[in-house]
């Protein structure tokens, strides 16, 4: 093989596998591209403000999954809260229950949770609070709120 053949062949072969690699890079599956922080299958259906006289410190994230039928709720930190391990703390229960079904709290950088209940054909309650630099904290509570 002659050099000039030799360069259009190593130019053909090195475009074919640049072209192999992006293609295996562009086909993930939607399915690993569709999990969220509850897991897959979790649609958002309600956010709130949690935050105290006007301040805003974080957002209380609710996530329905129909085919489960179950809740899972996140509070994340907001502004400056977000992404330092500051103290945030988030509740779940089925509306018609005393108890709490599930809880998480603790320093984390970007949320607390998540934290699930099944509550198909019935309302949740929920509850969250982050902490600020401050010391000053916000709270958000909805009660018999996502009913289904």
């Amino acid at each position: 093989m002659n050099v000039l053949a030799r360069t259009k062949f190593t130019a053909v072969a090195s475009a074919a596998v640049l072209a192999a690699g992006i293609v295996s890079t562009i086909a993930v599956p939607a399915s690993a591209a569709a999990v969220g922080p509850c897991g897959s299958g979790y649609k958002l259906v309600g956010t709130y403000n949690i935050s105290k006289d006007g301040q805003k410190f974080g957002v209380l994230e609710v996530r329905w999954n129909a085919g489960t039928g179950k809740n899972c709720a996140l509070a994340y930190g907001s502004g400056s809260n977000y992404g330092r391990a500051d103290y945030k703390a988030v509740r779940i229960r089925s509306s018609d229950k005393t108890s709490w079904a599930d809880t998480d709290w603790g320093n984390f950088s970007k949320y607390a949770g998540p934290v699930y209940v099944a509550a198909k054909n019935k309302c949740i309650d929920v509850s969250a609070h982050v902490e600020g630099r401050s010391g000053k904290k916000g709270f958000v509570y909805k009660r018999d709120v996502h009913c289904g």
